[in-house]
């Protein structure tokens, strides 16, 4: 690790240690509901730190929501940690198992991926989350969170620690690293003390961490999200799942942030964005969708589209429309800007929605619903480490099996081989 870099290697240490210690099953389920006890309980000491965020903060950032702590999102926070604690341990199950024509026992044994890293911007509920779904499945974390929510997350370390501290477990299993850029800096050169970095934030976050890091990386977070309203789909529908997709929570990778509308559903087009000028969406409509537009849309939200509005993450109450002239079209403007996270279809037509959700490259594709579903928690997979938008190892919300790899276990009486 180069020179500058040293002055973490004492956490990254601490947390190796940590790691290697045997933590009593039996305790893990009682610590993460005491967490979630503790976490409403101190709601008000949460609500005075993350004040100072977000006093720090333009209020019209997108990024704003996401650090916004409320007494609701703390109690939701706890619920998650609760839901944690029921789900069955994805560890030491036997994946396979076989006996060998030489008296060998082999066995393939699900276990923790080990320290994981995870970077990640104004999102304190990635503290919470993080730590209990590491904790769940036995791995060790190391969390670098972003200068924007430095006083949450240190409020958030100090409650796990605390509660930790109450069944005599090592704190360092669960590590908050200083906020400034070093410390990312020498996370990604953590060779032999991080075995995956999960990067959760922007696109820049993710590429910065991707084109950087030493250690593997796991990418997630980064949506680039269509919804495809089809020749044969339902207006009313439509609708409501454009609504939903896109105003639900607009600082969210799963939010909408372009509509792609078949061109013989011109004239419904006004009437499936009427929902959203009450919500205030701005509107980067095409030169087709703009012609239709004009003067049924607020004249103060609705804009010509630029070529950078589409394949641009929002995150704000911000949407592009496009007019394309067939379902292949469709297709192809999906292909070609979609972060290949989530992608939607409104559509009546059986035969055309199979072959959008068998032929759209995405970690979730859906036929007529909102893509706000795209979460760990509605998958059923409790509360979730990210949303992952690659193919190796793990795809879309990631939950307790995702942190999991597996160890071969062999069994002999002896064996040699010739």
């Amino acid at each position: 690790m180069p020179a500058k870099l040293k002055d973490y290697t004492g956490y990254f240490e601490n947390a190796r240690i940590a790691s290697r210690k045997i933590i009593d099953p039996s305790k893990i389920n009682i610590v993460l509901k005491e967490l979630a006890k503790a976490a409403v309980a101190q709601t008000d000491y949460l609500l005075q730190e993350n004040k100072k965020d977000l006093d720090r903060m333009d209020s019209s950032d997108p990024k704003y929501d996401r650090l916004k702590l409320t007494v609701e999102r703390i109690k939701d926070i706890a619920a998650e940690i609760v839901n944690v604690s029921k789900l069955r341990s994805p560890l030491g199950h036997v994946l396979s198992h076989k006996h060998m024509h030489n008296g060998l026992e082999i066995s393939r044994v699900s276990v923790p991926l080990g320290i994981v890293g995870v970077i990640y911007e104004a999102r304190p509920n990635v503290t919470f989350d993080v730590f209990s779904l590491c904790f769940k499945t036995g791995n060790t974390c190391i969390l670098k969170g972003g200068s924007d929510a430095e006083f949450s997350n240190k409020a958030i370390i100090s409650i796990i620690h605390g509660v930790l501290a109450d069944h005599d477990i090592d704190k360092n299993i669960a590590t908050l690293l200083p906020s400034e850029r070093e410390a990312t800096d020498a996370l990604l050169n953590a060779i032999g003390y991080v075995d995956v970095l999960i990067p959760r934030g922007s696109q820049q976050l993710i590429d910065h961490v991707r084109n950087s890091s030493k250690v593997p990386v796991i990418e997630t977070g980064a949506g680039i999200v269509h919804t495809y309203f089809d020749e044969f789909g339902d207006l009313e529908k439509g609708e409501q799942i454009i609504l939903n997709a896109k105003t639900r929570r607009v600082s969210v990778c799963n939010a909408l942030d372009c509509l792609i509308v078949h061109y013989t559903r011109l004239r419904d087009l006004p009437k499936l964005l009427k929902p959203l000028a009450e919500k205030k969406v701005a509107v980067y409509a095409d030169e087709t969708a703009f012609m239709i537009l004009k003067g049924h849309y607020p004249d103060a939200l609705l804009s010509h589209a630029k070529p950078e509005h589409f394949g641009t993450e929002f995150l704000s109450l911000k949407m592009a429309v496009k007019v394309v002239e067939s379902f292949e079209d469709a297709l192809d403007h999906i292909a070609r800007y979609s972060s290949k996270h989530s992608e939607a279809i409104i559509s009546e037509d059986a035969e055309r929605c199979e072959t959008f959700l068998n032929q759209v490259d995405a970690a979730a594709v859906y036929m007529n619903a909102s893509t706000a579903f795209t979460d760990g928690a509605q998958f059923g997979l409790g509360a979730e480490i990210g949303i992952s938008t690659q193919k190796l190892h793990a795809r879309g919300p990631m939950g307790l099996k995702e942190l999991t790899s597996y160890k071969w276990i062999v069994r002999g009486s002896g064996q040699t081989r010739s």
